[in-house]
């Protein structure tokens, strides 16, 4: 059952038929392969670079697509509901060019950001550590500046990327003034000084490589820092509004992957002389997660629609994340359920997609921080 989208242009409809080409013939058939070895993507990601997927929203002066949000997302939800790890890492990569393209200068974007946007390079976003996830304020990362270069050292935490990314914009701390002494730099991969742990052993999304990223005595160029001293919090903050939506949208994805798996099943399967779908229990139970899939994706639009516009839209951001991603946890697990037992086993792939459904839950700000924020906005009036 296939989404049924109301596009803005036709430009946009041809865009979301060569994402569903892409994630029909290059994505889809290796994706378990990928997921059972713990294979990272590389060259899944080169090839959306070569299509042109890897800058959708960002300025066609710089490499990138100069593409609403709205079509952004619905690109980005196609290639999640073939491959959630592949879908994940174009929402990383798209957030981790965030701060150069909105807070750097145009020399800084004419050096760096056309590699980035045409897939030669691959993004990674260092925010979290071990101690400061939610409480981003807290990092303890440290940057000094020493003459022309930062020398930094710390560990940063969980990580999409680390260890394959060519480039990582990082959080660090520059002062000791909370939230106003982090500062944002974009650290060239090659840094000496710079490594990553070994892989975390994760539930789901294992073709999507997490780990810890090291830093020690790190000399990073003092022209590599994005915005002014100090203002690094406001940056990572204001990526994480658009980053939530990208979320969102892959969460979605994966939904929609697990009801047309649930429902080619249901169509298939007799008991008693006739197709499962038929029977109520069975019927309501996919109706159920029709309706989540399809409220999932208009909050994201809504969300997507008001930032293409210019209008606040963090409130927006953090319902659809939260519903989004509720949504998709309810209906991969009741996936599982109309397949019974072989909804258990890894013949079916909706097994991998609950457990990929766990982890957007609690990434770019778990549900219950967008619950604070949410409630935080109310407040406002």
């Amino acid at each position: 059952m296939p989404a049924d989208r109301l596009l803005p242009s036709t430009e946009a409809q041809d865009l979301i038929d060569l994402a569903k080409e892409i994630a029909r013939e290059e994505l889809a058939p290796i994706a378990s392969k990928y997921e059972e070895t713990a294979h990272f993507p590389r060259e899944q990601f080169r090839l959306l670079g070569q299509a042109g997927l890897l800058g959708l929203p960002y300025s066609e002066r710089w490499g990138g697509g100069e593409l609403p949000y709205e079509v952004y997302l619905q690109v980005l939800e196609e290639i999640a509901a073939a491959w959630m790890s592949v879908g994940v890492g174009l929402s990383v990569h798209t957030m981790s060019c965030f701060a150069l393209a909105h807070h750097g200068t145009d020399e800084q974007r004419d050096r760096w950001l056309p590699s980035m946007l045409e897939g030669g390079l691959l993004g990674a976003y260092a925010l979290s550590e071990t101690h400061a996830g939610s409480d981003a304020a807290a990092l303890s990362t440290r940057a000094r500046l020493d003459g022309d270069q930062y020398v930094v050292n710390g560990t940063k935490a969980w990580i999409t990327h680390a260890g394959e990314a060519d480039f990582y914009t990082t959080m660090v701390r520059t002062s000791d003034d909370g939230g106003q002494g982090i500062s944002c730099l974009l650290v060239d991969a090659a840094t000496p000084g710079l490594s990553a742990a070994p892989p975390e052993r994760k539930m789901g999304l294992t073709g999507s490589t997490t780990a810890q990223l090291m830093f020690e005595d790190a000399a990073v160029d003092a022209d590599r820092r994005i915005g002014e001293e100090g203002h690094g919090l406001k940056i990572a903050l204001s990526s994480l509004s658009s980053g939530r939506l990208g979320i969102a949208a892959c969460a979605v994805g994966l939904a929609q992957a697990a009801l047309d798996e649930a429902l080619e099943y249901a169509k298939g399967r007799t008991q008693f002389g006739r197709p499962i779908i038929e029977f109520q229990g069975l019927e309501f139970l996919l109706a159920d997660m029709a309706a989540t899939v399809e409220t999932s994706r208009a909050m994201y639009l809504d969300a997507a629609r008001r930032r293409d516009r210019g209008l606040p839209f963090q409130r927006q951001a953090s319902i659809a994340k939260l519903v989004a991603t509720d949504g998709a946890m309810k209906v991969t697990t009741d996936a599982v359920q109309v397949l019974g037992g072989a909804g258990y086993t890894k013949d079916f792939p909706v097994e991998r997609y609950m457990r990929e459904a766990k982890v957007p839950q609690i990434f770019e700000g778990t549900n219950q921080i967008q619950r604070m924020v949410i409630a935080r906005e109310l407040r406002k009036g």
